[in-house]
């Protein structure tokens, strides 16, 4: 409960006051100083009669605490009417003190009032859907009335006199303490503006990656800035020498970077695969003969699903060194096309065939996704008798299909394919395989060339 939570934060700040008003009253060996002891040639003698001071009204047990009690009630009178002394009492006149409470009472009172008026500024940058302007005021309520309390008792404190250089060097280095305090407390808060931000970049990408570094970016930042501000409180308000701090920071830097190093390699090569972006969630990659789907960007490995469906996990740190074929990023996908005839193809025949298949290309049902336009440059399918193969007649048929569905695109293909057989089968072209011919000395067809090469 709130309530209960504040009143125990009460009762240990009293008693943390009380602790340190007995510590500055009574130092340590005072409440256990022996009573002084009485010379022996002073030292009362012995009654005659021992039962005499057995009758005394005053018991042994009740001088013993009396003797005890007396020292204490000495030290603090002494203690007390030096404090009652002290310049600081002395010297200052009401009207000092009053000061120091009214600037105090200001100072509270102008924090309240700047919190106000940040509030409502932050509420009507808001409706106008100024997020990060929100953010930076809205980060500055609690500082802002930490500083400007801090203010007021800085001018408070400035009109009194009589301080001593101890009770002066405590009063300026609380002060530092309080606006040190200020400034790494607002700095804390506007690591969210940071958060907004990459948050707005990583909802462009579909990488779930950008999504788990936002909030380890924003832990890191927060803990740098309370680690500065710490050794800066050490170093400025306590006057400690950090250099030995941080040679031992680095010893140990060192030694858990050389321990972890294949896993800072991995977490570094997440970070460039973040920001260089060779591909991203449902990409199909090919990466050392490993083809297929991107379905996992972690902190340490990358998970492939390959067209057989096996899942492969690829260390960060190789993905970075070795060359990635991104598939998925293509703009087109390409065909290359061989129509192969038969070599008794006449030579109309052959010129009939490239043109059904320029024509095919060029149809109505076909042309669409093969015409790409792509950054401005037009990509028009290509058809040519490129040579006399050892078996065939080749015609190369190369075209563009976009956008690169590849189901899409095989079922284009598909269609096409059976329009070619289709149109060949009417204009009697045959199409080819790997054959071989034999030539038999009574073939007619070669009679005439055999005779002339007999003679």
């Amino acid at each position: 409960m709130p309530g209960m939570k504040n009143r125990r934060i009460r009762r240990i700040v009293f008693a943390a006051t009380i602790a340190a008003l007995g510590w500055i009253l009574f130092p340590s060996g005072t409440w256990a100083q022996e009573p002084a002891q009485v010379p022996a040639a002073e030292a009362p003698t012995a009654p005659a009669n021992p039962t005499a001071e057995t009758a005394s009204p005053e018991t042994p047990a009740s001088k013993t605490t009396v003797d005890k009690l007396h020292p204490f009630w000495e030290h603090l009178k002494e203690r007390f009417e030096e404090f009652l002394s002290n310049p600081l009492w002395t010297e200052n006149w009401p009207a000092n003190w009053t000061l120091l409470l009214v600037a105090i009472f200001l100072g509270f009172l102008a924090g309240k009032i700047c919190a106000g008026i940040l509030r409502r500024v932050a509420q009507r940058l808001e409706r106008h859907r100024l997020i990060l302007a929100t953010h930076v005021v809205r980060n500055l309520f609690g500082p802002a009335k930490l500083g400007l309390f801090t203010v007021g008792l800085t001018l408070g404190t400035v009109g009194l006199v009589g301080m001593s250089d101890t009770l002066q060097t405590i009063c300026w280095k609380s002060l530092l303490l309080l606006y040190t305090i200020s400034v790494v407390w607002y700095a804390f808060n506007l690591v969210s503006v940071i958060d907004v931000l990459l948050y707005r970049l990583t909802a462009k990408t579909d990488s779930t990656l950008d999504d788990q570094l936002v909030p380890l970016v924003r832990k890191t930042l927060r803990v740098f800035l309370v680690i500065i501000g710490f050794m800066f409180v050490v170093d400025s308000v306590f006057e400690q020498d950090i250099g030995a701090w941080l040679a031992g920071l680095g010893i140990a830097g060192l030694a858990i970077s050389l321990a972890a190093q294949d896993s800072l390699k991995n977490l570094f090569g997440s970070i460039t695969i973040l920001f260089d972006r060779p591909f991203k969630l449902g990409d199909r990659i090919n990466y050392a003969g490993h083809d297929g789907v991107i379905e996992d960007i972690g902190f340490r490995s990358t998970k492939l699903r390959t067209l057989t469906g096996h899942l492969v996990t690829i260390p960060n740190s190789n993905i970075v060194n070795d060359p990635v074929e991104n598939i998925g990023s293509r703009k087109s996908i390409r065909r290359t096309m061989i129509v192969s005839i038969t070599y008794d193809t006449p030579r109309e025949k052959i010129e009939q065939s490239v043109r059904i298949l320029r024509d095919l290309l060029e149809d109505d049902e076909f042309r669409e996704p093969i015409h790409p336009v792509i950054n401005g440059d037009e990509f028009p399918p290509r058809v040519f008798f490129k040579e006399m193969g050892a078996t065939s007649l080749d015609i190369s048929v190369i075209y563009w299909y976009a956008p690169p569905a590849y189901w899409d695109y095989m079922d284009h293909a598909q269609r096409l394919n059976l329009k070619i057989f289709e149109e060949f089968e009417k204009a009697g072209i045959e199409f080819a395989f790997p054959t071989q011919t034999l030539y038999l000395a009574g073939d007619p067809k070669r009679e005439l060339a055999l005779k002339m090469l007999g003679q």
